[in-house]
């Protein structure tokens, strides 16, 4: 594993950060961590960088402790922070340029470090533009550029796409993967549900300092139920009798909702049990006005795990 933490704790006074906190990530993944603000994931990340100690348990990072070996665990890390860490008076190509040297390249090194992460973030065009003149999306994957001086063994991603736009978002999710694909291992932590869903390979769901569930995010939609056939119904036709009679005919059973005078069938595999529906709606001469297959999302699982004891009796 390229990422191990074991009972990792935290306190700051009566709050704790971190109870207990797991996690086993191998090498080259994009791995998500999630949790609600305050669940611990930035405490958690600073952690495993070596930027805090802990006050109990034990991690590893690329093969070394945080602890006893953190001079060598920052040597293969990077980390890139919620707020950019690159000047933006300086032109992208001085910024790399820059970091190069303060990581110990030599100026030849470094500028042809620069040259190449420029091309591989897609930023050559820009090189020489001061960074105040650089759009959010460009900004971020200079940024995560700088952090990749080294090729990182581990890359930290702290809400790397926090107030960006969508074209901003997605110019660094296509960064981040670059960076995964080159072999670096990726934590990602995040708010956004559809950016865990679309990066990570694997996702980590934090709350109250520990981690509450840890599977594929196909795994864990499924942990909350399978997916859902909704069909809607003309106004004028009977709800209960055609409930009974689509039941009947598809062995499932099918839930009225009066308000959207729609049926509901809950299903395992929603691509087969949609066919039985159309063909079932067809011998009985129904034509619905809509039909729909629903799949549950990472929102649903998130508030589902997060959910405060009270709540998740209800």
């Amino acid at each position: 594993m390229n990422l191990e933490a074991e009972g990792l704790q935290k306190r700051y006074g009566d709050v704790r950060a971190l109870d207990g906190f797991d996690l086993a990530v191998p090498p080259g993944v994009i791995h998500g961590l999630l949790g609600p603000n305050g669940a611990g994931k930035t405490t958690a990340v600073k952690a495993l960088a070596t930027l805090i100690d802990v006050d109990a348990g034990s991690a590893r990072v690329a093969g070394f402790d945080v602890r006893d070996q953190a001079a060598e665990v920052r040597r293969r890390i990077g980390l890139i922070g919620q707020n950019a860490a690159v000047d933006e008076i300086l032109g992208g190509r001085q910024n790399l340029v820059m970091f190069g040297r303060l990581y110990g390249l030599s100026k030849v090194d470094a500028r042809a470090k620069a040259d190449h992460l420029l091309d591989m973030f897609g930023l050559t065009e820009a090189a020489e533009r001061a960074v105040s003149t650089y759009s959010g999306g460009m900004r971020r994957r200079l940024d995560i550029a700088a952090g990749f001086i080294l090729t990182p063994a581990v890359l930290f991603l702290d809400e790397p796409t926090t107030g960006l736009d969508p074209r901003a978002r997605n110019e660094v999710w296509a960064a981040v993967r670059e960076v995964a694909e080159a072999g670096t291992t990726v934590l990602l932590t995040t708010q956004y549900l559809d950016e865990a869903d679309q990066l990570a390979a694997r996702i980590s769901v934090m709350n109250h300092g520990r981690i509450v569930a840890d599977d594929t995010p196909a795994a864990l939609k499924r942990q909350i139920g399978g997916d859902r056939v909704t069909v809607t119904l003309a106004a004028d036709t009977s709800l209960d009798s055609t409930a009974e009679r689509l039941t009947a005919a598809v062995g499932i059973p099918a839930g009225p909702d009066a308000d959207t005078h729609s049926l509901t069938f809950e299903v395992g595999a929603g691509v087969t049990a949609l066919a039985g529906i159309v063909r079932a709606l067809d011998d009985l001469g129904l034509v619905p006005e809509d039909l729909v297959l629903r799949r549950p999302t990472l929102d649903e699982v998130f508030l589902t795990l997060t959910a405060a004891p009270q709540e998740a009796a209800r």
